[in-house]
Order: C-alpha cells, then structure tokens, then sequence
C-alpha cells in the first residue's frame, strides 16, 4: 500500500504543479463567467443609437399610425425612432425610393418604409444593414398593428388602442417537483445541458491524461525501472488514483465556481445591466451526490479503458487510433443526450441510462430534470460499480502485458490472448 501511495502522491504533484494545471483551473471559471457576462449583456442590452427613418405610404393614411407605433425609448430616453419624413401617395415611387436611396448610401437615413397600397400585400423595407434586428422587430410590431386598425376601421371597428388590444401574450412555464412548484425560465435546461458538457469533458480530458501518463512513461523506458520496484496492477491503480486526485481538486474547483456564478448572477446581470432579469437557480442536495458518485464510476470505468489503450500501443500515433474504443460511448452520449432531454421518462431513455457506459452522462442528464424513480438510480449504480470493477481487472491483465511490449500495436486477437494469460 505504501507503494501505491507513493505513486498517486508522485502523479498528483507532478501534475498539480504544472502551468498547464494552474492555468486550465483558473481559465475555465474565468471564461464562464465572462461568457455568461458577455451573454446577459448582448441578450438584455438596448440599442443606444436613435434610427432616422422615412415612410412612403402608398395607401393614405397609415404613416402616423405606424409613426404612433414607434415609441420606444432608449436607455438615455430618448426615442428608438426618428421618423424624418413621411410621403403619402407620391407621384412617382421611384423618384422617392431613389432619393431615399441616395440618402442612405450617405449617411443621413438608415431606412425607408414603403406601406403598400394593397394591405394584403407585404410592407417592404428598404436598409444597409438588414441584421440590425433593433430596427426590424419594433417595426413590424408597428406596421401589424397600423394595418390591424385599418382593416378594423374599414368595418366600422373604431379602437382607441389597438396595441393593448392585440399584444400577445407569453406562456410561464412552472416546474411540478415533490417539493412543490417554481417558475422555470429556463435554468432547469441550462443545468441538465451544462452537467452533461461538463461530464462528458472532463471524462474524457482525464481518461486520455491516464492514457499519455502510461504512454509517456512506457515511450522513456520509465517503465522498466518502476516495474522492477512495484507491480503492475499497484503502477495502474496508482496511476489511475493520482490522475483521479487531480480530477476532483479540478472538478470542485469548477463546480464551486459554477454555485458562485449562480448564487451571484443576479448581482453580475445587475452590474452588466441594471435592471435585466437572472433566473435563480437551486441546486439540490442530492443531485450534487449523484453527480459526484457518477463522476467518481465514469472517471475509474474511461480511466482503466484509456489506460489499457495506453499500455498497448507503443506511440502516440498507435494510441490516437486506437483510443476511439474508449471514446465511442462517451460520443455516444453527446450524439443522443437530445433524445433524454425531450423525454426522459421514456423506454428509450431509461434502457440507455441503464447501460453502464452512458449512465455516468444520461442518467446524471435524467436525474437533473426530472428524478427517476429510486430503483433506477440504484440498479444504474449497482451496474456502473460492477461494469467498473470488470473492466478494470481487465484493463490490469492488459496493462500487465502490454506495459513491456513494444514495436508494434497489438491486434484485437492479441489483446484477447493477453487477457487470458495467467
């Protein structure tokens, strides 16, 4: 034991001390947090520039309502709109739209807007930049609602208000749990989607770092000299215990990063944007639990799969086409982790979150957005332990093997033959 523990304390510090270490642990909460700031930011940020605009109205009449429309404000108060000229029934469209041109191309209009003479037809708008969706949105909500109140007051329909009559409605969405009922807006997805990403990074990060630490040392002829001190199956349990030391120090470094961010994103969306809106978010105990326990069977399940590849191939070109073997279901997760996220009750998903493979990624996805019943969790548990414990006594018989061998990758046969060996 006192080998092993010599091991894991020389694969955690050696890795721990690294720049490469400091700087992903301080650059990922980093970047999500500016990510998130730059996002609130570009969602909830008003346009601060006022939009000169003028309106060729070819059926008489709908210019001031459209102009009427147009009231928005700026976060200084001043207008959103300018409505620097209006034509009603011009004598020649084109002489109007080619001086409108002309202005545009000048700088001292952004848009015109030409009201068709049949309300049937569409409303054209003629801009130099037609991605500015500040100027298209509220300029069709206006546009509708002018043509609303003419087509109401051609049947004698007289409306003060039309806007307040026809604005739409948004449907809130309530989460139904045990515990009670909260306003979604989102977060419950948000929550599911971001622990399926970080699962599935940081299984693979550290399944292919337990990888190239096997194959580093194997390539140096490191190898040789530890094996003569220890035994095989102490080297990779050491191994996978060291890299597995330096995965939880990393992992709760993100996750505390990540309750941060949530417990102070209303105070960050506030700092961005006074005013803007950040849903809140509450993590439950025992979700944080699964995750964990899921983590910890992922990472010993992929890590003694990418060890094993390590220990068999002799170059890193061997290793990167073979590693796909341990890759493949982690892949899998992400190709399929949609089809759990509309239905996560369904056979489908639960027959997938039971394989041992996927649960650690669609079982975690499961649980986040709506708990499955306790046996499920249980039987997925009980099978990732069992699966994890086979895989590893086989990945030990391999990494006994093929720890030695060099010159050329092994065939599958050959793997097959060093897990009988004796």
């Amino acid at each position: 034991m006192r080998k092993v523990w010599l091991i894991i304390k020389r694969e955690y510090l050696t890795r721990v001390k690294t720049k490469g270490f400091v700087i992903g642990t301080l650059i990922v909460p980093l970047l999500g947090i500016a990510f998130g700031l730059l996002v609130t930011f570009l969602v909830s940020h008003q346009p601060i520039q006022n939009l000169r605009l003028a309106i060729v109205d070819n059926s008489g009449g709908l210019a001031a309502s459209v102009t009427r429309g147009l009231n928005g404000k700026l976060e200084n108060g001043k207008p959103e709109f300018t409505v620097l000229e209006s034509i009603e029934r011009p004598a020649s469209l084109d002489s109007a739209a080619e001086g409108f041109r002309n202005r545009i191309n000048a700088g001292t209009l952004d848009a015109y807007l030409v009201i068709p003479s049949d309300l049937n037809r569409p409303a054209e708008l003629h801009t130099k930049n037609p991605g500015n969706f500040a100027l298209i949105a509220p300029l069709t909500v206006a546009v509708n609602q002018a043509v609303i109140e003419a087509r109401l007051n051609a049947r004698g329909v007289h409306l003060d208000d039309v806007g307040e009559i026809v604005r739409s409605e948004r449907l809130q969405l309530i989460k139904v749990s045990k515990s009670g009922e909260s306003v979604e807006r989102g977060q419950t997805i948000g929550v599911a989607v971001g622990l399926v990403i970080l699962l599935y990074t940081s299984l693979l990060m550290y399944g292919i770092l337990t990888m190239r630490s096997v194959l580093e040392e194997k390539t140096t002829r490191t190898m040789e000299v530890l094996i003569s001190a220890v035994r095989p199956f102490e080297l990779l349990a050491g191994k996978i215990l060291g890299v597995a030391a330096v995965a939880f120090t990393q992992f709760l470094i993100w996750t505390a990063s990540l309750a941060l961010l949530l417990s102070y994103g209303a105070f960050l969306a506030a700092m961005v944007n006074p005013g803007s809106s950040f849903p809140g978010v509450h993590l439950p105990v025992s979700l944080l639990i699964c995750v964990l326990v899921y983590f910890c069977g992922g990472y010993f399940l992929y890590s003694a799969m990418f060890a094993a590849v390590g220990a068999a191939c002799s170059s890193e070109q061997d290793a990167a086409q073979l590693q796909w073997l341990a890759m493949a279901p982690l892949v899998f997760c992400m190709v399929i982790y949609s089809l759990v996220l509309t239905n996560p009750s369904s056979t489908t998903s639960v027959v997938l979150s039971e394989i041992p493979f996927f649960s650690p990624v669609l079982m975690t996805l499961r649980i986040s957005l709506q708990t499955p019943p306790f046996w499920q969790i249980a039987l997925s548990m009980g099978l990732l332990s069992l699966t994890t414990v086979g895989v590893i006594y086989g990945s030990a018989r391999i990494y006994r093997v093929g720890i030695l061998m060099y010159g050329k990758r092994p065939t599958l046969p050959e793997l097959l033959r060093w897990l009988r060996y004796t």
